[in-house]
């Protein structure tokens, strides 16, 4: 099932895309009509069935293109993302690959839906892009082994982990070039996990202004999504709606020989398959 953010009547709205359109399940969802994906992975199987019947049954849809969306999750709790977690993408940097995850926090600010224009900051003159697969955590998880952390995985999402390149560098910690406002743009759907049983076996592409960047397969990943949830578990409880950008693949513009960085008036599109398409217009720092 494909679940997507959108705003509507009363705030923002949870909605089931189907082959007529997307149907508002926001009341089967339960919630007092305010649910999210976020509030949806917590309230267990038995909410996650009604809003199936919901959608099924439905007979007031809409295309999405006419839907302003939201990000896929925009009430996220932890937006924690992982770097170097592809063989490649660490070989075109020059670095070695990770013998452990290397884990660091965007927040809220930097969630942005698909359509959504995004600025990009003055102080950068180096912004790059990044499609990664993103898991959605449904159930609680402390202290998982690996062979049952998929168990608490809710879905999957596509992400772009936008970055300001000279800013990420400038020290040790990459926080200042990676929480950007916007530069978490997340969706458009996310598509729960029992469409998708093997989250390593996905194709994934980025293209800039209908140029092809990236183009990779999830089973490139140094650490899978189970051993990321299963790592991460051991020293933090992941809770449902939190979000885990698991790492990009190879062509980025960092790895270029030749440099030509994104600027305002570019397109990023982000696509994994079965997901949708992500889409980021990029415009200049308002000031």
């Amino acid at each position: 099932m494909k679940l997507l953010a959108f705003h509507g009547e009363g705030g923002i709205r949870l909605g089931v895309e189907t082959d007529a359109g997307v149907a508002d399940v926001s009341e089967a969802a339960g919630d007092g009509g305010r649910s999210t994906v976020r509030s949806l992975a917590a309230a267990g199987p038995e909410a996650l069935q009604r809003v199936r019947q919901a959608a099924e049954s439905a007979s007031d849809v809409v295309p999405v293109e006419q839907l302003r969306l939201a990000p896929a999750v925009p009430d996220a709790g932890k937006i924690i993302c992982v770097g170097l977690n592809y063989r490649k993408h660490a070989a075109e940097g020059g670095m070695p690959v990770p013998e452990r995850p290397i884990y660091f926090a965007k927040y809220a600010n930097s969630l942005a839906a698909s359509g959504e224009a995004v600025a990009i900051p003055a102080v950068t003159e180096k912004a790059d892009y990044e499609v990664e697969l993103v898991a959605v955590i449904g159930r609680s998880a402390r202290n998982v082994s690996e062979d049952r952390a998929l168990d608490h995985v809710f879905g999957y999402a596509t992400g772009n982990d936008l970055s300001a390149r000279e800013l990420q560098m400038r020290s040790s910690q990459w926080m200042y070039g990676k929480a950007i406002d916007g530069f978490a743009p997340l969706g458009p759907y996310v598509v729960t996990a029992d469409e998708i049983p093997d989250p390593q076996g996905l194709d994934l592409q980025c293209w800039v202004n209908g140029d092809l960047r990236q183009s990779s397969n999830t089973r490139d990943m140094v650490f899978s999504v189970a051993e990321l949830v299963s790592d991460l578990s051991q020293i933090m409880t992941l809770d449902p709606g939190d979000v885990i950008y698991t790492g990009t693949p190879e062509g980025v513009i960092l790895g270029m020989a030749e440099q030509v960085w994104l600027q305002p008036g570019d397109e990023v599109v982000c696509e994994i398959e079965g997901m949708g398409r992500l889409v980021t217009p990029l415009v200049a720092d308002p000031g």
